[in-house]
Parts: C-alpha cells; sequence; structure tokens
C-alpha cells in the first residue's frame, strides 16, 4: 500500500471529528507498517502538493488554521476532565465486582469541550456484569443531586467472559487502542490480548495501552462479593438484566432521546452492556469510506 494513502486515509478519519492530528499520531495510527523515513519523505511530499495542510505541527486535509485552535482548546480542557476522572475511576473500582475502569470517547483522545461528558468503559467480574452495573447506575443517580451526572456516562460495559470485542473494523480499533485505563492492571491486560486482532489494523499501535492503577479491593467489596457468589447471585445477575433490557427497550421504542439528541439504546447480553452499535458506527464508517474516496481522488488527479 503507497504511504502517501495511508496518511491521506489516517488523516481523514480524525476529519470526520474535525481533529487535525501531529506527525506522530499520523504515524501511530497508519494501518500499515513503514520507515520512519519514507513516512516522513511521503508527509512532506503531501504537505507540498497541497494535498494536506500544516499549521503549528499539526496536519489536516482541511485549509482551515481555525480547527488548530479548536484542538488546542479541547486538549487544555481534556487535561481537567483527565484529572477528575481518575477520581472517579478510583471511587468506581471499590465497588462490587468492579474489575477496571478505563476512559472512552473523545477524553480517550485528549479532547473535550464544555458539554463533554466522562466516558467510562468498564469491566466486571465473570457472571456479575448486571450486579456491577446496576450498582454504579444507583451511584450515577445519587450524582444527580451534585449535578456531576455528566462525571459518570458508563457507557460500555464488558465481563471477563467477553473481553473480545465483537465488531472488527477501523472505528473500534482506534476506541480500543487509544482507550486510557485507569484502574485494573489485570483486567485490562487480558483485554489487551482479548484484542489482539487491532494489530492486523493499526501495527504502530499494538501494545499502546498504558495501565495505571490497579483494582483495589476493601473489606466491604470482599464480603459483598462472597454473599453474591452462589446461585442466589446467579439469579439477581439473570432478573436485573432481564429488568434493565425491558426498561430499555421501551425507551428506544418510544423515541426518547440523551442529551445528545440520540434515540437511546442499549444491546443487553449476559456478558456485555453497551450502545446498540448498528446505526452510528454504520454511518460513521460510510462518511468514513466517502471522505477517503474523495481525498484519493484528489491524490491521482493529474498536475
Amino acid at each position: 500500500m503507497d504511504s502517501k494513502t495511508d496518511i491521506l486515509s489516517t488523516i481523514a478519519y480524525f476529519d470526520l471529528f474535525h481533529y487535525p492530528v501531529m506527525e506522530k499520531e499520523i504515524y501511530f495510527f497508519l494501518p500499515h507498517p513503514v520507515s520512519p523515513a519514507l513516512f516522513e519523505s511521503a508527509l512532506e511530499e503531501l504537505v507540498a502538493e497541497e494535498l494536506i495542510f500544516a499549521f503549528e505541527g499539526y496536519y489536516t486535509i482541511r485549509n482551515d488554521k481555525g480547527l488548530v485552535q479548536r484542538r488546542k482548546k479541547g486538549n487544555h480542557l481534556a487535561a481537567e476532565m483527565l484529572g477528575t476522572a481518575r477520581k472517579v475511576a478510583a471511587l468506581l473500582v471499590r465497588f462490587p465486582f468492579v474489575r477496571g475502569v478505563g476512559i472512552s470517547g473523545s477524553l480517550s483522545k485528549h479532547y473535550a469541550d464544555e458539554g463533554s461528558d466522562i466516558d467510562l468503559f468498564i469491566i466486571t467480574a465473570r457472571n456479575r456484569l448486571w450486579i456491577a452495573r446496576t450498582i454504579l447506575h444507583m451511584v450515577k443517580k445519587l450524582s444527580f443531586l451534585i449535578h456531576r451526572e455528566h462525571w459518570f456516562c458508563m457507557n460500555y460495559f464488558v465481563d471477563e467472559e467477553a473481553l473480545e470485542i465483537p465488531e472488527k473494523n477501523i472505528y473500534t480499533a482506534i476506541e480500543i487502542v487509544t482507550l486510557i485505563p485507569m484502574q485494573g492492571i489485570q483486567a485490562f491486560s487480558d483485554f489487551e490480548s482479548a484484542n489482539a486482532w487491532t494489530e492486523g489494523m493499526l501495527p504502530n499501535s499494538y501494545g499502546r495501552l498504558i495501565l495505571s492503577g490497579n483494582e483495589r479491593t476493601s473489606i466491604l467489596k470482599r464480603v459483598a462479593e462472597k454473599l453474591l457468589a452462589g446461585v442466589s447471585g446467579m439469579r439477581l445477575e439473570d432478573w436485573l438484566m432481564r429488568l434493565t433490557a425491558e426498561r430499555w427497550l421501551k425507551m428506544t421504542e418510544s423515541g426518547k432521546k440523551n442529551n445528545r439528541g440520540v434515540i437511546m439504546s442499549l444491546e443487553a447480553k449476559s456478558h456485555s452492556a453497551r450502545p446498540a452499535p448498528g446505526d452510528y458506527q454504520e454511518g460513521l464508517l460510510q462518511a468514513y469510506e466517502q471522505k477517503v474516496t474523495e481525498v484519493l481522488g484528489k491524490l491521482r488527479q493529474p498536475f
């Protein structure tokens, strides 16, 4: 694969989010291995040909310096939010059956704006996801009392039984390798191993997950987990899954929307709980394909 094609495709992906990228970030997300010398040469040629534009060390397919200022502002705000996210993760990992807490979404790319939430990716103990999720969502309910609900956007849960992400595409690969683990060294180490398939899509980024704090186990947590370890715990787990799935189905069918204007949906399974992936992922991948076709068309035009 041509290095210029790979560079343009990578920059085009982040352009979907109006996000200019630095040289090291482009290299990190390239879909094929390339030597640093060849990469730098191809990057310089693309700038000279005005197929991409460079502003203050950032690269974009748009001739718009304002995107860089937008990114800088977003990076600064994200740095502040990550400090809060660490405290949130340290709190949540104390609850029963929580094995790992990480940061996903735009914050995991070190970007935030005034309306950004702290999106949380949570790994739970095997066959106890729905008990853990219910407890954590009770915590979120309390956060509404102090107007801090945006700190507890628990969007994605998986348990130790199902760490491999089923969809394997550029979107999910980038989301996986940009996750920021906050708590649970072993949980996220296992998660990375289960998703080693990302190496085939992003060969320069595999092994990127930098592990942070370890899971903290209190006496109360150990006691609660022991009490819910047997058949009664399994029955509660199944009941909570059915109850939650039914409630979310009613919200989806009624067209209820979240604060971002998106119809609320939940894919509820025994070992995972997440927003239904269909519409958003499909729409983004289609937009990406169209943008890549557009920018590569310019590359192939004769001068």
